[in-house]
């Protein structure tokens, strides 16, 4: 192993970090593979991945997920606040997204494709630099920076670099959950810390390089952060995996990066047009939208994608946290949970759009959360608990 890949030593200081925050509820997508192997969703706003639920849709994993870029000297850029933002679907009636975010001056871009493992629990993103200014050519350094906010706690998580055959893994943890991160090409060097003390932004933001290499930050309010290095054709894949233990985090995010991010791409879209293909017969007769009822069946694939795939039938409002970025885990509240209102607007939908299994699943589900005077709770999560 090269001592430029080395995993770094020593704790991090600052702990516990800053009291832990969530992130806005306006969302531009939500996502998660069609197949029930893959208990995995994912949410998008300001052109980064925000929460990944795991292993059920009412449980949050983590804040955001972003690059911070520089020079090396005069600036450093956040993705979510310094970037003009585009997202677009690369198919249609599929939760993949295509995000370009471009720096304001139209200087550089970063090119992004977002899906999740068709059958594993993780998180895939590729990303493509493109320089269009010949100055910065060869000169902008890309940082992954995630906050992870584990089991729902923006607290009390741990953080560490790892050793995987020879190249730095990202780790976070609290209790009986575990996130572990690397990419293609490999992660350059990494560190973890305590936020708004010792994390990645702090460090770039006062030295525009990643001038501190911390290997662990124990129970606290964490940032992982790594240089990712992109290809020569200007791409690079991350994979972050959540799983119970380690080894079970750890091990699909190696399975997944050993495959081309194209083959993951193709089975994901090939899932979802399967739904499209079995409740589309009708359509060219009955739909005559400008879009060629685009949007409508995009909107069916989201109300569907709000489904949990353990508790089949519970489908939450919506994977968000209202004015999330004011509340603790105190607080944490939110739509990410079972709102029996919601839930009947979203099943009569899914009817009328001639889905009828979901539905009846849903009808099954609220059987099962009744209470014995018949009424039925406000909200409650998805294992029926209130």
């Amino acid at each position: 192993m090269s001592d430029e890949n080395s995993i770094p030593s020593g704790t991090a200081f600052g702990a516990p970090g800053m009291p832990a925050r969530w992130t806005s509820s306006s969302k531009d997508g939500v996502g998660t593979a069609y197949h029930t192997a893959s208990r995995l969703w994912f949410t998008l706003s300001h052109g980064i991945v925000n929460e990944i639920y795991y292993p059920t849709i009412d449980q949050p994993n983590t804040r955001d997920v972003q690059l911070l870029i520089t020079d090396g000297e005069t600036f450093v850029h956040e993705e979510r606040r310094d970037l003009e933002h585009d997202i677009s679907y690369p198919e249609k009636g599929v939760l993949a997204y295509r995000i370009i975010n471009r720096e304001r001056n139209g200087r550089y871009e970063i090119r992004k494709s977002v899906i999740s493992s068709p059958y594993l629990p993780v998180l895939l993103i590729e990303h493509e630099l493109v320089v269009h200014d010949e100055a910065l050519r060869g000169k902008l350094h890309l940082y992954l920076l995630i906050a992870p906010h584990l089991k729902g706690k923006g607290d009390g998580n741990s953080a560490a670099v790892i050793d995987l055959a020879g190249n730095p893994v990202l780790h976070a943890s609290h209790k009986d959950c575990h996130l572990a991160c690397s990419a293609s090409p490999p992660l350059v060097r990494a560190s973890v810390g305590y936020v708004g003390t010792s994390d990645g932004y702090q460090d770039l933001t006062r030295h525009h390089r990643m001038a501190w290499s911390f290997r662990d930050a124990p129970d606290g309010n964490v940032a992982l952060t790594a240089e990712v290095q992109p290809g020569e054709d200007g791409k690079f894949v991350v994979a972050i995996g959540l799983g119970g233990s380690l080894s079970s985090a750890i091990t699909p995010m190696a399975q997944v990066l050993a495959e081309p991010f194209a083959d993951h791409f193709s089975r994901f879209v090939n899932q979802w047009s399967r739904l499209r293909h079995d409740l589309d017969e009708d359509d060219a007769l009955t739909c005559h939208t400008g879009d060629r009822c685009s949007m409508y069946r995009l909107s069916r694939c989201i109300l569907q994608a709000h489904e949990d795939k353990l508790y089949q039938g519970s489908l939450i409002a919506s994977m968000s946290i209202p004015w999330g970025e004011a509340k603790g885990d105190e607080d944490l509240g939110g739509y990410h949970l079972v709102w029996p209102r919601d839930m009947l607007h979203s099943a009569s939908a899914l009817l009328w759009s001639g889905n009828t299994d979901l539905p009846l699943r849903a009808l099954v589900y609220l059987t099962c959360i009744q209470r014995d005077d018949g009424s039925m709770p406000q909200n409650c999560w998805i294992d029926g608990s209130a």
